[in-house]
C-alpha cells in the first residue's frame, strides 16, 4: 500500500474523532478501550484580514512569506485545541481568490487588483484541512471601503462602474440592499468562492446596514422610491431587505455546493426588553431596530445553520450581561434546527482600556464555564487570531486547561 497522503490522514482521523464525538455528545467521556472520546463542539477562532487585522501582518510581502504567516495561524489553531478558521476572505469588496467579480484584495499587495502570484483562499482550505481543521469563508456582503472616496478603488471596480449601487456614510462607502441587483451582485461574487473551494461553511458577521453616525442618515430615497411602497415604514423595508439577502444566500449555497453550512455572527442583542417583550434584559444598541438585522428571526425560521452571537460583554457588565445575554439566545436557538456557538472577546483581555473584569485571566474561562449549563450552546469562537498568538494575560491559555484538555470536533 502506498503512502497516505495528508489530506487521506486528516480525512481519516477526523472521521474517527466524529464516531467518537457523536459517542461521547457533549461531555467526552471514554470509549470501550478507555480512551477519551471527543467532544463534539465548536470550537473556532475568526482570522480577520480586513485593513491587515490579524493577516497578512503587512501589504506587499513575498507570497512565501504570506503563505508562511497563513500556516503559521493555522498550525498555533491546532496547538490550542480549535477545530475551526474562519477566514475573511471578502472584507471590503476585493478578493483572496482569482474573482471574476471583484478584484484582488489590497490587503495582498498594497495595491487593490494586483494579482499576488498565489491562491490565498485556496491553500487556506488545503492546508486547514490537512491539519483537520475546518474552514469557514468570511465575507463581508455590502462593505466596499473603509474610506468614502470611490476614486480611490481600483479603475473598473463595480462599484466605481456603477455608482448608483453605491452609499457613502460614515467615512465608508456601501453598497446599497434595497436594490435588488445589488443584493443579486453580491452574492454571485460570495458564491463563486463556495463554487471553487470546498468551503467547510459560508460566513457573516455583524456588518448588514452600517452602525449608526451621529447626525447621519444612510441614504438609500432612491431605492426606497423604487422597492418600498409596499412597506409601511423604512425600516421594515431595509429588515427585508437583509432578510432576502440571508434567505437568498442560504438558497445560493445549497445550489452551489450542497452540505455547506451557512452562519452568521450577529451583535449580540437582536433587540432590549423595553422595546420588545421578547428582548433581553440588557440597553444596548439593537441589531434589528439599528443594523436592520432580525437575527431571531434567521434563527427561528432555520434560514442558517448556525448562528455566533458577538456576546462581547464581561459578566456582570450593567448594559449587556454576558450571563444575560448567554440564556436568552440558547432560549432562542432551543428547539430550531439552527445552531447556537458564542462569540468571544478574547481581544479584550489583558487591553488596559478595558474594565477590571477583562485584566482578569479567568474571565473567559469563566464564560465557558456558564455557557456549559446551556445545552442548546455547541460551542465558541474566539476574536481574533491575532489575539490567540498574543494572549495577553494568558486568557486563552486558561481556556486550554480548563476546558479543552481534551479533542473536540465542530457540530455537523
Amino acid at each position: 500500500m502506498g503512502r497516505m497522503s495528508r489530506r487521506a490522514f486528516a480525512v481519516a482521523a477526523l472521521s474517527s474523532l466524529v464516531t467518537a464525538g457523536e459517542a461521547g455528545a457533549r461531555d467526552g467521556g471514554a470509549d470501550p478501550g478507555g480512551r477519551p472520546r471527543a467532544l463534539m463542539e465548536m470550537r473556532g477562532m475568526w482570522l480577520a484580514t480586513v485593513a491587515n487585522r490579524d493577516w497578512p501582518s503587512r501589504p506587499g510581502l513575498s507570497a512565501a512569506v504570506q503563505r508562511a504567516e497563513l500556516i503559521t495561524h493555522l498550525d498555533r489553531a491546532v496547538a490550542c485545541g480549535l477545530n475551526t478558521v474562519i477566514f475573511q476572505v471578502r472584507a471590503t469588496a476585493d478578493a483572496l481568490w482569482p474573482s471574476p467579480y471583484e478584484p484582488w484584495a489590497q490587503s495582498l499587495t498594497g495595491v487593490q487588483g494586483r494579482d499576488p502570484g498565489w491562491d490565498p483562499l485556496g491553500t487556506a482550505v488545503t492546508e486547514a484541512h490537512a491539519r483537520g481543521l475546518q474552514l469557514h469563508a468570511w465575507f463581508n456582503p455590502l462593505r466596499i471601503a473603509l474610506h468614502a472616496d470611490p476614486g480611490r478603488l481600483v479603475a473598473g471596480h463595480p462599484a466605481r462602474r456603477r455608482p448608483d449601487w453605491v452609499v457613502a456614510h460614515g467615512g465608508r462607502l456601501y453598497y446599497d440592499p434595497g436594490l435588488p441587483e445589488v443584493r443579486a451582485f453580491v452574492q454571485d461574487a460570495m458564491l463563486d468562492a463556495v463554487r471553487r473551494y470546498p468551503v467547510d461553511a459560508v460566513h457573516f458577521d455583524d456588518y448588514f446596514y452600517p452602525y449608526p453616525v451621529p447626525g447621519q442618515t444612510f441614504d438609500d430615497a432612491r431605492a426606497y422610491d423604487l422597492h418600498g411602497g409596499a412597506f409601511t415604514s423604512r425600516a421594515a423595508w431595509r429588515r427585508d431587505n437583509i432578510d432576502r439577502l440571508v434567505r437568498d444566500t442560504a438558497a445560493g449555497i445549497a445550489k452551489a455546493r450542497p452540505g455547506t453550512r451557512f452562519g452568521i455572527s450577529p451583535f449580540g442583542v437582536w433587540r432590549n426588553k423595553d422595546s420588545d417583550s421578547r428582548g433581553s434584559d440588557t440597553r444596548a444598541l439593537q441589531a434589528y431596530d439599528d443594523l436592520y438585522a432580525d437575527t431571531r428571526k434567521w434563527v427561528r425560521e432555520n434560514w442558517i445553520d448556525y448562528v455566533c452571537p458577538q456576546l462581547y460583554w464581561h459578566i456582570g457588565h450593567t448594559a449587556a450581561d454576558y450571563a444575560e445575554l448567554v440564556p436568552w439566545w440558547a432560549r432562542v436557538a432551543k428547539g430550531t434546527g439552527t445552531q447556537l456557538y458564542i462569540g468571544e472577546a478574547l481581544y479584550r483581555a489583558g487591553d488596559p482600556a478595558q474594565p477590571t473584569a477583562w485584566q482578569q485571566p479567568a474571565e473567559l474561562s469563566r464564560h465557558l464555564t456558564l455557557a456549559r449549563s446551556h445545552a442548546e450552546v455547541r460551542g465558541h469562537v474566539f476574536f481574533a487570531a491575532t489575539d490567540v498568538a498574543v494572549d495577553r494575560v494568558g486568557a486563552m491559555e486558561r481556556v486550554i486547561a480548563d476546558h479543552y484538555s481534551g479533542p473536540a470536533v465542530p457540530p455537523s
